[in-house]
């Protein structure tokens, strides 16, 4: 087998693949079996739809994510601040890619710098839940807060990508505790995202249960990050054995409904293949606070900020537009059953 790539590599590779091969999951994201119930006279002034929020103390013009995808290399610089500047623009929430690689070499922590250019949007830092398994702990996940003055930290967990990548972390044993010792610890809420596969109800239980501010269910329906390693893999045994997993995963409708029933009251994202602000609208019915979007904004990012905000507000357009031909004036209002599954009504 060839020798590990270097995470700076690594990085390059999961934007590359990203941006030119086919890495969407072989199942969807349950969301297509859903869909609102027209009003014809929703006796609303569009102008009026309120998508505004608050959360972890942060006021947000919509509830949108820019979900966590890069950092660590110059192309991964450029993107997070075309994409904060955008955030910035339009009031939204982001998140930066996994910040393992600053934490191991300071000089690259300026690719995840972004307050510069953002200095008011919501902002998550993001660590490897696993890594607590490998020598991190909290003045780790501190650092990460730290380096980019994040108002909250994301530990993402991907198990099956780690599983079926060359020199994976695959030492999950005992994790929960450590995850607990980090939110009792941190002084900013700490958040668990999948990375594609969602979050069952079990899971999102035990998560509760450590300590969790919010969950980001990140299902399948998306990027399938077995699909990004087999682009990788340094030999055909791990191409076969990524290729494998194509199809594995929690819809990402599926999901917020498991985390809504086993964790109720706690905050969920809606990540894992959300195509357009009418996803994010029927995210936001199911039980969502926020929807998450992240291969559309890095393919317009990958062209210019201007690219970024544009696609940005036609999201929110499109959100407010759902709302207001389902008849819901506020983000409350649409939750109050205006989702029906096909075939039902």
């Amino acid at each position: 087998m060839s020798k590990v790539a270097p995470i700076q590599q690594r990085k390059d590779d999961h934007i590359k693949i990203n941006l030119e091969q086919n890495v969407r999951s072989g199942i969807s994201t349950g969301l297509e079996a859903y869909r609102f119930t027209h009003q014809a006279l929703p006796e609303l002034n569009l102008d009026e739809v309120d998508t505004r929020l608050s959360l972890f103390g942060k006021p947000l013009q919509a509830p949108l994510l820019i979900s966590s995808m890069t950092g660590g290399t110059a192309d991964a610089n450029a993107i997070n601040l075309r994409l904060a500047r955008a955030a910035q623009e339009c009031g939204l929430a982001m998140g930066v890619g996994s910040q393992r690689a600053a934490l191991e070499k300071p000089e690259l922590a300026p690719t995840f710098q972004v307050r510069s250019v953002a200095p008011d949007i919501l902002l998550f830092a993001n660590l490897g839940a696993v890594q607590l398994n490998y020598g991190y702990g909290a003045e780790q996940c501190l650092r990460a807060v730290e380096m980019i003055e994040a108002d909250a930290l994301y530990l993402h967990l991907n198990p099956l990508q780690e599983a079926v990548q060359h020199g994976g972390d695959v030492n999950w044993k005992g994790l929960a505790a450590k995850i607990e010792q980090v939110c009792k610890t941190l002084p900013v809420p700490v958040i668990a995202k999948e990375v594609g596969w969602g979050i069952s109800q079990e899971t999102a239980r035990l998560l509760a249960n450590c300590g969790i501010a919010a969950i980001d269910v990140a299902g399948a329906g998306g990027t399938s990050w077995s699909q990004v390693e087999m682009y990788r893999a340094p030999d055909d045994f791990l191409r076969k054995l990524a290729g494998t997993f194509i199809s594995w995963g929690i819809p990402t409708a599926d999901s917020i409904l498991a985390v809504q029933t086993a964790a109720p009251g706690l905050p969920i994202f809606a990540s894992g293949g959300l195509q357009d602000g009418l996803d994010v609208a029927k995210s936001l019915a199911l039980g969502a606070t926020l929807g998450g979007m992240a291969g559309a904004f890095l393919q317009a990012a990958s062209i210019s900020t201007d690219e970024a905000i544009e696609l940005m507000r036609l999201t929110v357009r499109q959100l407010q537009i759902s709302m207001f031909a389902a008849g819901a004036g506020n983000l409350a209002a649409l939750r109050e059953g205006k989702l029906i599954q096909n075939g039902t009504g």
